[in-house]
């Protein structure tokens, strides 16, 4: 093979990649499998696509070996491949927000009529929890807490909170957290708590990355 045969082989594999992340549907998408596996139908609800357009977007993330699938008798469950899928994410959400002016434009004006929204660092979620000061709330949906969340969480989905809010510790300050920095579930969590008078902040960032710092991580179901 040829020098020049080589890098346009090469080059052509990475613009591959590149080329299936490039629809806000297919990354909406990857944020939600990085979460854990789902099938089609939840994928669909989730990003309000049709199940069609959803199988669409999943085949080509597939097909770039982004996500991986499963048959499990007439339903496909997705997962993302590897944790350097999960990786790669991360770093187009830094590098978006070091060179686009337009997504801090876009977050200070969601957070304009949030002022006094206080974020809490996953060591001092940790430290708060161990002391007794405070609660880990898990707004996603139940299938995705049962994938894995903080230990010791609640599991209260964001459309169930106003009818549980009696089963929250009403002494001690609710952590909220969701999918990650760019998740809405968490701030309207906070919103609702605290119009019940309950003292809440949220998570600065997400589930997948508390898990990807190491902080302690259960599976499974826990009482809420």
């Amino acid at each position: 093979m040829k020098a020049r045969e080589f890098k346009d082989a090469v080059f052509n594999q990475f613009a591959r990649l590149a080329q299936a992340m490039c629809s806000p549907k297919r990354l909406e998408i990857i944020d939600i499998l990085i979460q854990g596996e789902r099938d089609v139908e939840t994928i669909a609800r989730e990003t309000n696509l049709t199940v069609a357009n959803t199988s669409r977007h999943l085949h080509v993330l597939k097909n770039a070996h982004l996500v991986d699938f499963r048959k499990d008798g007439v339903r496909n469950f997705y997962r993302v491949s590897d944790i350097a899928v999960y990786n790669c994410w991360k770093n187009l959400q830094s590098l978006a927000e070091s060179l686009l002016p337009e997504v801090r434009d876009t977050v200070q004006r969601f957070y304009i009529d949030r002022a006094g929204m206080e974020t809490i660092s996953k060591d001092e979620l940790l430290s708060r929890i161990k002391k007794g000061e405070a609660v880990a709330l898990d707004v996603r949906p139940q299938e995705e807490y049962i994938s894995g969340h903080v230990r010791g969480a609640v599991s209260i989905p964001l459309h169930q909170l106003k009818k549980k809010l009696k089963e929250l510790p009403s002494d001690k300050e609710v952590i909220v957290y969701c999918r990650g920095p760019y998740c809405v579930l968490a701030v309207e969590a906070v919103v609702i708590l605290r119009d019940a008078g309950f003292k809440a902040s949220r998570l600065e960032e997400g589930f997948p990355e508390w898990r990807s710092a190491d902080m302690p991580v259960e599976t499974g179901v826990l009482a809420s």
